[in-house]
């Protein structure tokens, strides 16, 4: 895995996740949603969430692009304690905010101020994973202007959610657009 743009560009990292329950989002869909995100955020102003972080490549992108307040959110505990030492490594960990625990609890608890950017890219075969949007505009998570990205393959479609703004699709990766 590798950060494709920003201070941290070129910096490859390799999480011993052979045995984690994770599904990291691929190089190449991971570009493509940046390339768009581009555009449409000031990563040095935002404030971001990651829910079923994983291996937190997506909080590491926004970082090396200049967020200073990124949240992780994910109950694996090795993998957040990868993520934890990978920002100790790069010298990013005062700009991540790391909880251990389950998503649904994280969204029913919270109650700190909202978020600019949320991206959720939650097991496929989560059964509740269609109910994740009406779980985020169901709280004060998400700021009235912002942008919620959700991960998701082909299973599952969104078209008829209020919320939806756009569905791209990388293969077999699909992000929905929610605003």
């Amino acid at each position: 895995m590798r950060i494709i743009s920003g201070k941290l560009r070129g910096h490859k990292f390799n999480p011993p996740a052979n045995s984690w329950p994770t599904r990291p989002t691929t190089d190449i869909s991971k570009e493509g949603l940046f390339n768009i995100l581009q555009n449409q955020i000031d990563f040095e102003t935002c404030r971001m969430l990651d829910l079923f972080g994983g291996t937190g490549n997506h909080c590491f992108e926004f970082i090396s692009r200049g967020c200073t307040d990124a949240t992780y959110v994910d109950k694996h505990r090795p993998a957040s304690s990868f993520v934890k030492q990978q920002a100790i490594k790069w010298k990013i960990k005062d700009a991540l905010t790391i909880h251990v625990m389950d998503v649904k609890k994280f969204i029913s608890r919270y109650e700190g101020p909202s978020f600019d950017y949320i991206f959720a890219g939650p097991p496929y075969p989560l059964p509740w994973l269609n109910s994740i949007p009406e779980l985020i505009f169901g709280t004060d998570l998400l700021s009235e202007s912002g942008l919620f990205v959700l991960e998701h393959n082909p299973k599952h479609n969104f078209k008829d959610d209020q919320h939806l703004i756009q569905l791209r699709t990388y293969g077999q990766t699909h992000f929905s657009f929610f605003g």
